[in-house]
């Protein structure tokens, strides 16, 4: 787990580093000698030479995060840490542990305080966030809502899934799956809007659907030890249950872990949900989990890094705009890769590497 400190996804010695591959590579010194080489014909170095971005102030950006110890956001660490060294600039990553909201506040406001150059932040609460973004953005600060957004805030660009349209995705498979009878749906934590469009997406797909699911919602937690706790203790409890599915990475972990513990699958109980921790992806493989849906959460952080930069390095003119991340699901026939793959991508290898791809690409 990549923990807070002050550059803690975006070392300057790293930074540093990069640069310089870069400008041996893309400089007019590095373009030149290519060319000289062969390598590149002289348009191309001339192109490169023009291409390179003008030099600047390391620009600081600050990313406010409600779970930050959560292994969700490995990745989106990772991207951000490779969109900062590629661009020259450094990171902050903070927030709080358990999607308290008025840490997350303190912190916009001891980065507003301290005058970063862009602010990134879940916006999972309706109302908390507006009056701190105001005073962002009246205090020259761009801000940018990434994994959650919220109607109304005045953040300029929203860079996530499209929460309540991947519910409803979720709530047709659980449809396809299941004919009748008790359905629940774990979140960890109920309301907020990095999850609950979600919920309430699936349920309107269901209640669509006319058949005689009764589709539950329960809560979870925050933490991914209370989230196996409880999920185990509702099947404990809820033993008729034709269903389990989750909004959230540890809720779904925790649902692949009853499944196995109790074999459920081989009892017809089907099962699915979000994300793509390690425990979940074995799940699908060994039949615990019938699916899960990847949301690409490595762009979430290197999406919103990119728009921050092009922001400040336009003056404002170009950067903000809304980035879907996406919806993929994953299913048995489809997990091999990720299994096999160890990259920063997926989160499961703090390794710098070339992840080399094999076979046709499936549409």
């Amino acid at each position: 787990m990549i923990r807070d400190r002050e550059d803690d996804t975006c070392g300057q010695a790293l930074a540093a580093t990069r640069r310089a591959l870069l400008q041996v590579a893309l400089g007019a010194g590095g373009a030149a000698t290519l060319a000289a080489l062969g390598a590149l014909p002289a348009s191309a170095a001339a192109a490169a030479r023009e291409g390179d971005f003008p030099k600047h102030k390391e620009w600081k950006f600050a990313f406010v995060n409600h779970v930050t110890t959560n292994p969700f956001f490995v990745p989106t660490q990772y991207g951000i840490a490779d969109a900062c060294a590629l661009l020259g600039c450094t990171s902050q990553w903070t927030g709080s542990q358990k999607s308290i909201a008025s840490e997350m506040v303190n912190a916009m406001n001891t980065a507003i305080a301290a005058k970063v150059d862009g602010i990134a932040v879940c916006l999972v609460d309706e109302h908390a966030f507006n009056d701190p973004v105001k005073k962002a953005l009246d205090a020259g600060i761009p801000v940018f809502a990434y994994n959650a957004d919220a109607k109304g805030n005045g953040r300029l660009a929203y860079i996530g899934q499209d929460l309540y349209l991947a519910g409803k995705a979720l709530g047709e498979r659980i449809v396809s799956l299941v004919d009748e009878g008790e359905v629940v749906g774990f979140i960890a934590t109920p309301g907020q809007l990095n999850i609950q469009p979600r919920l309430d997406g699936a349920a309107d797909a269901i209640k669509a659907s006319g058949k005689k699911i009764n589709f539950t919602q329960i809560a979870s937690g925050p933490t991914v030890n209370e989230e196996v706790s409880r999920v185990d203790a509702y099947y404990v409890g809820h033993k008729d249950v034709k269903g389990m599915f989750a909004v959230d990475a540890g809720s779904t972990m925790a649902v692949g872990k009853t499944m196995e513990k109790y074999g459920l699958h081989g009892k017809g109980v089907r099962a699915g949900g979000f994300d793509l921790l390690p425990e979940t992806l074995d799940a699908i493989d060994k039949e615990h989990l019938d699916f899960t849906i990847d949301q690409q959460p490595y762009l979430q952080g290197f999406y919103t890094v990119m728009q921050m930069f092009l922001f400040q390095m336009s003056g404002g003119l170009t950067g903000p705009a809304d980035i879907n991340t996406g919806l993929k699901f994953v299913t048995k026939d489809g997990v091999q890769p990720y299994l096999k793959t160890k990259s920063r991508y997926e989160g499961n290898s703090k390794e710098e590497k070339l992840v080399e791809r094999s076979g046709p690409i499936a549409g």
